[in-house]
């Protein structure tokens, strides 16, 4: 793509000189102006500051973030046309130092000879500190108009360094409303796109292919491509679509922000008692590839997180879901996972146990090193008894109501001091009002 201007490479029959109609619809049918692009209004609608700024030449490095097909290559190809600069595109997945050093020598030589090159680099965060940092100075200096696509957080993949000198433009997912619109625009364009074949299909058609893209631009040309290969007389009607559409899957990063994201939406909705959406999330999850027993896992993290005391039962029954998966396996074993998901998100909550544990390690560490009290040490030898190890120990079977009331157990520079507060829910109800009562019982023992 390099040495060659936007203008020209929208004229030329192919970026590599291969003639259109050998190239895919979606390739085709890529929009060559700001007018053509479905979705993304908030950023490049009329009057909007992006916009306005492309349409006057004034361009700037960008990071543009967001799902697979929402037009990221496309917004680059089109900041270089509007800029009247060359374009070069380097891909983080097929190139190291060595091709971003060559990338940017024919920046340089552009520059040196007045012109301006916008470098792409797709999936940029796949580039490590080194290779990011090689961009910098010639930002820095003009010699370049950096645009970085990444699907990730940009704000955790890369350096604040290269961050603090581009914008960051967020770009949403389309709607299956825009895409059908992308759609109709292939299927009446006879130059690019498959007017000439004259094909029947209709609104329905169209939204289930839109549907099944999941916000994907290029995926959507790319089932209505090969619809349009196996349709009969011209007709794609139902038959051809259960054959296109036979392996539909959702967008879904097993290792990327999705991944955490959704995660975090199956834990937060558990946490809010609301077993459709856990439910949902759960379904989800599994549906885009994720491993069963990841879930099995994290779910029994939140019987023991949120659920907690307040129903003991619902850490058990965590393990038996995953038990459950592992003995029976898919898809029987995942209707277990959902159950444990229902279960979970309608039983009680607390984080009681959760909060008191973290308390308790925090003190430690402030603490240190705390004297166990003499008369809790083990005294298993002669030497020890007569150091004073165990000395005035009560063994709270022998003391009335089985518990010696008087008796201190934390390390005395943190006598007195409370972790566990059970909450007004399920069980902790119950536990709530014994140890309230306990604790009001010790202290009178003791004279408090």
């Amino acid at each position: 793509m390099h040495g060659m201007s936007r203008s020209d490479m929208y004229d030329a029959p192919g970026l590599f000189g291969e003639p259109d109609d050998l190239k895919p619809l979606a390739e085709r049918m890529r929009p060559r102006t700001l007018d053509e692009i479905v979705g993304q209004q908030r950023l490049l609608g009329p009057g909007k500051a992006l916009r306005r700024a492309l349409e006057a030449g004034r361009v700037h490095s960008m990071v543009l973030w967001g799902p697979p097909g929402c037009g990221k290559t496309t917004l680059a190809l089109l900041v270089a046309r509007y800029a009247d600069a060359d374009f070069r595109a380097i891909s983080a997945v097929l190139s190291g130092l060595p091709e971003v050093r060559k990338a940017l020598a024919e920046a340089e030589a552009n520059f040196a000879q007045g012109r301006r090159t916008v470098l792409f680099v797709d999936e940029v965060h796949r580039f490590n500190k080194a290779q990011q940092d090689a961009f910098l100075p010639h930002i820095e200096r003009g010699v370049i108009i950096f645009i970085g696509a990444t699907t990730e957080n940009p704000s955790f993949e890369l350096n604040s360094a290269l961050l603090s000198r581009c914008r960051v433009h967020v770009m949403e997912a389309i709607t299956a409303d825009d895409i059908v619109v992308a759609l109709k625009r292939a299927l009446d364009d006879r130059e690019r796109g498959l007017g000439e074949l004259e094909l029947e299909v209709s609104d329905e058609s169209l939204r289930l292919i839109a549907q099944a893209a999941d916000g994907d631009v290029r995926r959507a040309l790319t089932l209505l491509e090969i619809a349009s290969e196996l349709a009969e007389d011209h007709r794609i009607d139902e038959s051809t679509l259960t054959q296109v559409l036979a392996d539909r899957t959702r967008r879904f990063d097993k290792g990327g922000e999705q991944f955490y994201d959704q995660i975090s939406a199956l834990h937060k909705s558990v946490r809010s008692s609301d077993p459709d959406a856990a439910v949902y999330w759960l379904c989800r999850m599994l549906d885009g590839g994720v491993d069963p027993l990841y879930l099995a896992r994290r779910m029994t993290r939140m019987a023991v997180e949120d659920v907690g005391l307040a129903e003991p039962r619902a850490w058990r029954m965590a393990l038996d879901a995953w038990d459950t998966y592992e003995r029976l396996g898919s898809p029987e074993g995942e209707l277990g996972l959902a159950q444990l998901a229902i279960w979970l998100a309608i039983a009680p909550k607390s984080n009681a146990a959760y909060v008191a544990y973290n308390q308790a390690r925090a003190v430690v560490r402030e603490t240190g090193t705390l004297e166990v009290p003499m008369h809790l040490r083990n005294a298993p030898t002669k030497l020890m008894k007569g150091l004073g190890y165990g000395k005035g120990y009560q063994y709270d079977h022998d003391a009335e109501g089985g518990i010696a009331l008087d008796q201190q157990c934390l390390p005395d520079a943190l006598d007195g001091m409370t972790f566990y507060e059970p909450v007004e829910r399920g069980l902790e109800l119950k536990l709530r009002e014994k140890l309230q009562s306990l604790r009001e019982a010790r202290r009178k023992a003791r004279g408090r």
